[in-house]
Formats: structure tokens, sequence, C-alpha cells
């Protein structure tokens, strides 16, 4: 390999000197297989802001050509950011940065599924925007410091019309400046879609609780049921590159007509 590969990857723009740290930390050491530091290289590339969502990426060739080795082994690194959806192959077109613009991408994260019939694009509905200062646990499990600011929004999702999931988000404020109840309100994509684009954040992977729990106070009147309906509880972590977490989000599911899919590999 070129030894110019291994330097360290300036911080990209409005980012601190940290997240530069955290790019260079995360190669793997010079004794892992080649294709993994390719992989760690071409993650630098995604973290850095360099290749950005929808766009494509340098051919296998010209990968192999610029970091003098195999084309086998860029392949390889691809395959692996491609299986953690980070990027898409397009047969005949080439590989593209992953974008949460995509249905595919948009279904990783919502996991809900009808007993019946084709999955539904959610109608959202934004309740309430604030900017305040994180209660201790919402700053533990984002990386913050109790009384950072964070923003809180509370959505409700609708299927066909029916109210179906109640999400209470917390984003670190420092991330998502600008971000108002009115912007939520007339952006009609994805929200990881709008924090991808407005706000250079790109959730990449998430780790979730489940729990089931009993309807009660304003999460019952939001859903339009008795309290003590059965619900199930998600709550979800999203971090972006360098494991950096950048969302909280606890949703309560109405389960009567849909179930919580996912596939175990």
């Amino acid at each position: 390999m070129n030894p110019d590969l291994t330097d360290p990857v300036p911080a990209p723009a409005g980012k601190s000197e940290a997240s530069a740290a955290n790019a260079v930390s995360a190669l793997p050491p010079v004794y892992a297989p080649l294709y993994q530091q390719i992989k760690a290289l071409l993650m630098q590339s995604l973290q850095s802001g360099k290749w950005k969502p929808g766009e494509l990426i340098p051919s296998e060739t010209e990968l192999a050509a610029r970091f003098k080795v195999s084309q086998g082994t860029v392949r390889k690194a691809i395959d692996e950011l491609a299986a953690e959806n980070l990027v898409v192959r397009r047969q005949g077109k080439g590989t593209f940065v992953a974008t949460h613009e995509e249905e595919k991408v948009q279904f990783r994260f919502l996991r809900l599924s009808p007993d019946a019939g084709n999955r539904l694009q959610p109608e959202n509905r934004i309740l309430e925007v604030r900017r305040l200062r994180a209660p201790a646990e919402v700053a533990r499990l984002l990386a913050l410091k109790a009384g950072d600011a964070v923003i809180f929004i509370r959505r409700l999702q609708c299927f066909a019309g029916a109210p179906t999931i109640v999400e209470e988000i917390w984003l670190p404020g420092n991330l998502f400046k600008g971000l108002t109840l009115e912007r939520l309100a007339e952006y009609k994509g994805p929200m990881y879609a709008l924090f991808e684009q407005e706000f250079g954040t790109r959730m990449i992977r998430a780790s979730e609780k489940l729990r089931a729990v009993a309807a009660e106070g304003r999460i019952s009147e939001l859903l339009q049921v008795d309290a003590a309906t059965p619900l199930l509880h998600v709550e979800r972590v999203s971090l972006t590159y360098g494991e950096q977490p950048v969302e909280l989000r606890r949703g309560w599911y109405l389960t009567r007509d849909y179930h919580y899919h996912n596939e175990l590999s």
C-alpha cells in the first residue's frame, strides 16, 4: 500500500478535531487484512464528506490504482460497505453513497409492517419542537454532558389516516442548530433525509430495545386508544460514523394491525 494513504484525515468543515481523531482511530491495526485497511480508508472518505450521499464513488479500477492494491481487494472492501448499507451498487452504473432518500434505506429504520397488504409510507404530524437542556439519562445515551442543549421533537405517525406511532426524539443541539417545527412540518420526505441533507448527519446504524407497555395519559390520547391498551415501546439510539450517537428516539407502537419485522443473519 501507498504509505501516504495512512496520513491523518483533516477534520471536515464544521466538525471538531475530535471527529477527525475518531476517523483516524477507526483505522484497523496494520496487521489487519488488507481489504479491511482499504475499507477503513473508504470509510474516511464517507465520514469526511468527500463522497456525499447519492454520489457516485470512483470505480474499483480507479480505487485499486489509487491504493496500489488489487481490484479484488477493493471489491471485497466495497462488498462489506454495501452489506452495511453505506454504499449501494447499481448494475451497469457503479457504486453510490447510500442516502436516506432511497425507500430501501428508509425501511431499515421503520420496521413496522402491516399484517396484510403492502407497506405504506406514514403520514407525519409534527406536534412539538423545543430546544431544551438535556436530562441526565438523555445526555448519557447521546454521549453529552447533563444540561447540554438538545432538540426535542414529538411526532405522530399515521397509516391510512389511523394514528399508529407516537415518537419522542432527542437530538444534540450543536448538530441540529436551526431545526424548527416549521421546517419539519414543511419537509415532505423522510426525517433522516432532512438530517442528512441540511445538517450533514447521516444515521448509519442503530441499537434498539423493545418492551411491551400499556397505553397511558398523553400517549393513549394521541393514538386514540383506551388506557391500558397494549403497545410496543421501542427505544433507539442511532449512530453516525465513528460510532457517535446522534439521536435518541422513543416510540410507542399500536400493533393491532401491524407487527415489528426484523431479519436476523
